[in-house]
């Protein structure tokens, strides 16, 4: 797994796709910590959104994913499906919601924060609108964010949460050269496009980390069944076939250039064979 450049200072960032429910969670706590150390890695940023019952977080999840690892998480349009959500996430400040949701809206829009090496990180997480409820425009917001913040980070990291993939090439081309990284997110499957927009680090859809014998997370029988009739039916998380979705980005903080970036997706079972059986 040496597979990145060691001649410059770099850091080393791990953007985790889209965690489903507890089967995503259990694998980021049974592995992360390996994953992180044989891997090097400085940053762990993950999609959360998913991550309680397989629609929106609770204070419980967030908490746990810290625990197993995660240094931020970004969201999306499920970020306030649970009920109460209000009540903790104003006070949650590892975790972003969309930053062109309505002004006045519950948690915090993007976070700006030193690392331990003395570097300052950046995560912000627009929204699309394509497909999506008509939100503000993702692109005018990160635009205003850039001309007011982007002097105060040496790297900026962003997760594009979309449904199409024009829609998040878009912005990978137009924030191509401003930031260090670019991911999507949303749509669960990952996609064979990581690679350099120049300095700027971008794969179209990261993927999701959850069971992969499902339907982009969840049992599969009752989504199959759904369109076949149309009606509506409750989604269960499913558990078989786990697996970890990831991009690697390397970052130079000098000048905040992404000069590598690399896609993994492991299974539980390669996860066996590199690090032997996992702790409960």
């Amino acid at each position: 797994m040496q597979l990145f450049m060691q001649e410059q200072e770099r850091l080393r960032i791990m953007a985790i796709g889209d965690v489903i429910g507890r089967t995503g969670r259990q694998l980021l706590k049974r592995r992360l910590h390996q994953l992180r150390e044989q891997l090097e890695v400085d940053v762990v940023v993950a999609n959360a959104e998913n991550c309680a019952g397989g629609f929106g977080v609770t204070q419980d999840a967030y908490k746990e994913l810290i625990k197993a690892g995660v240094d931020y998480m970004t969201s999306g349009n499920h970020v306030y499906d649970k009920k109460g959500t209000e009540n903790w996430l104003d006070q949650a400040d590892r975790l972003v919601r969309p930053i062109n949701f309505p002004p006045g809206s519950h948690g915090h829009p993007f976070i700006l924060d030193t690392m331990t090496s003395g570097h300052r990180i950046a995560i912000v997480n627009p929204i699309g609108r394509v497909f999506m409820k008509t939100y503000d425009c993702p692109f005018r917001a990160m635009e205003n964010w850039l001309n007011e913040f982007r002097n105060q980070a040496d790297l900026v990291l962003v997760d594009m949460h979309a449904e199409a993939t024009s829609e998040k090439m878009a912005m990978g081309q137009y924030l191509a050269g401003q930031v260090s990284a670019v991911w999507g997110t949303h749509t669960h499957v990952p996609t064979a496009d990581a690679r350099l927009l120049g300095t700027t680090g971008y794969v179209t859809d990261l993927g999701m980390t959850g069971a992969y014998d499902s339907v982009i997370g969840m049992e599969k029988e009752s989504v199959i069944a759904g369109f076949f009739d149309l009606k509506r039916r409750p989604f269960e998380v499913a558990k078989n076939d786990p697996r970890i979705s990831f991009c690697i980005f390397d970052v130079t903080p000098v000048n905040g250039r992404c000069i590598h970036i690399q896609s993994h997706v492991y299974s539980m079972d390669q996860l066996e064979e590199i690090y032997g059986q996992a702790p409960n």
